[in-house]
């Protein structure tokens, strides 16, 4: 079965134009006054190069295209990237956000790393050292976690000529930990004095830290912040992320709703890492609390996918499901269902080669 008939592309594909992805939708219907955002459309790039890898094909490549030359034309005058462009083509900033410099680059290593054509990943090396300024100065700890993860990436690809990113990826560990022993506590493992959003990248990129440079104490704090992670978002057997309406300062309540999908997706990318880093069942679980949020096992018992089209919902709130299907939404739900089907894949490759082995 090809890859096409188990990842579902239909809402996506409603939401991108000729432009790029668009931000938000009214139910499954585009949004258009929202615009665009280099976030998303980072997002989107990483999903169709890897899914691309999985079954290369003209229509793939189509919309990875599209994708790419966005983020070609988000690269500002200065430094960094814009984020933030209006339906009628216009940027509203003057330079994007430090959390969208870190997806940039990320969605460019999973080019850069890739087999795509080589012009594609000539123009991503090119984006990336434009950006190197930018990556270095970035003070956003989620910035600087998805800067480890690009370079990971391309250690894992065998990538050469990756020195100045290397260097920076490194800073950027060293600033995790050092946040991390500032903030913690006996009773409160974590980089910040209060959890927020995408909290999973954070010890995600030091289970990526620690496999490349294992001398250092990178694994350790991985695996003792995501546990706290793992126990704060763990309810019942389910996965409840921290809501957004007031996240969770350490020694208060965290909030419980508005739950956002990104939050999923974050944690069952971490929970994966760190499975396939330590083979630990325990992180699969994890995993699979994520992923089954998305299919009802959640606070409400409500399912927020579209199984015939590939949309997400916006996230939970108090009162209902947010029926609106933006772009990082489904985005999110895309990436976990990825990340579901290269877990089966490599299942079976392993159950082949077993199978040669006792033949």
């Amino acid at each position: 079965m090809h890859v096409s008939n188990r990842i579902l592309l239909n809402h996506l594909d409603r939401m991108t134009d000729s432009t790029g992805l668009i931000q938000h939708a009214i139910y499954s219907i585009p949004r258009r006054e929202s615009g665009y955002t280099t976030d998303d459309n980072a997002r989107a790039l990483r999903l169709c190069v890897r899914l691309w890898s999985l079954h290369p094909d003209e229509r793939m490549l189509n919309r990875l295209t599209t994708y790419l030359s966005f983020l070609e034309h988000a690269r500002g005058i200065g430094r960094g990237f814009h984020n933030l462009l209006s339906y009628d083509r216009r940027w509203l900033d003057t330079e994007g956000c430090g959390d969208c410099q870190g997806q940039a680059v990320r969605s460019l290593a999973d080019v850069l790393g890739s087999t795509l054509p080589s012009d594609y990943r000539a123009i991503a090396r090119e984006l990336i050292e434009t950006v190197l300024p930018t990556l270095a100065d970035l003070r956003s700890l989620r910035a600087q976690a998805y800067v480890i993860l690009a370079w990971g990436h391309l250690q894992s690809a065998e990538t050469t000529d990756i020195e100045p990113l290397a260097a920076v990826a490194w800073s950027a560990a060293q600033r995790l930990m050092e946040c991390y022993h500032r903030a913690q506590r006996p009773d409160w493992q974590w980089f910040e004095s209060r959890m927020t959003y995408a909290n999973a990248v954070l010890p995600h990129a030091l289970f990526i830290a620690a496999e490349y440079w294992p001398k250092e104490d990178f694994l350790d704090v991985a695996k003792t912040s995501f546990a706290f992670l793992d126990r704060q978002t763990s309810s019942e057997g389910i996965f409840w992320p921290i809501g957004n309406e007031g996240w969770y300062p350490r020694g208060e309540e965290k909030a419980l709703y508005d739950q956002q999908p990104v939050e999923v997706v974050t944690m069952a990318d971490a929970a994966m890492a760190a499975f396939r880093l330590l083979g630990d069942e325990q992180y699969l679980a994890s995993f699979c609390r994520a992923d089954a949020w998305f299919h009802g096992k959640n606070s409400l018992r409500e399912p927020l996918v579209d199984g015939s089209s590939g949309a997400c919902c916006d996230g939970l709130l108090e009162s209902g499901v947010n029926r609106n299907q933006g772009a990082e939404s489904t985005l999110a739900y895309l990436c976990t269902e990825l990340l579901n089907l290269e877990l089966l894949r490599s299942r079976h490759s392993s159950r082949e080669e077993t199978a040669l082995q006792e033949a």
